[in-house]
């Protein structure tokens, strides 16, 4: 479900650049309103309709669970804790679904992760995941294989 932008709601205000992960989100230089410049690109992570403060990015859904002329409606409301999707189909029944937001401060709800330190700058602008190096063994170098054993059709 690729987003699209309501130019009357839309400020220009830019979070939705900002955030998209596939820098598909644009400023038009002559509306200086936001822009999916490459809907069949879109990632579908909904991150500049989350950002959005206005609430001027919307979702289209796919033909074979929302006809054409529905609506999808996400608003994340903070003070309540919870996202909320709406979606309008075109005769006017709506669905409503609202989920908690599940982020969590560091080790509240992961006990094992209390007990680690709290990750610095520098490992939260590192290219590592959480478990790296030690979950992929890169300390303690990887097996080798010896190019004999190929031959022999033994690979272990």
């Amino acid at each position: 479900m690729s987003t699209f932008v309501y130019m009357t709601r839309c400020d220009g205000c830019g979070h939705c650049v900002d955030i998209c992960p596939s820098d598909i989100m644009h400023i038009d230089k002559e509306t200086r309103r936001a822009v999916n410049i490459e809907p069949n690109m879109c990632w579908e992570c909904y991150s500049c309709v989350k950002a959005c403060p206005q609430n001027a990015i919307d979702a289209r859904g796919y033909a074979d669970f929302a006809p054409m002329g529905h609506k999808v409606r996400v608003l994340r409301e903070e003070e309540k804790g919870t996202i909320s999707w709406r979606i309008k189909f075109r005769n006017g029944t709506e669905k409503n679904f609202e989920s908690p937001i599940t982020t969590k401060p560091w080790g509240e709800y992961i006990p094992k992760l209390a007990e680690k330190e709290v990750p610095s700058n520098d490992d939260l602008d590192s290219e590592l995941l959480y478990s790296e190096p030690n979950g992929l063994n890169i300390d303690t170098g990887l097996p080798k294989i010896d190019k004999t054993s190929f031959k022999q059709g033994v690979y272990y």
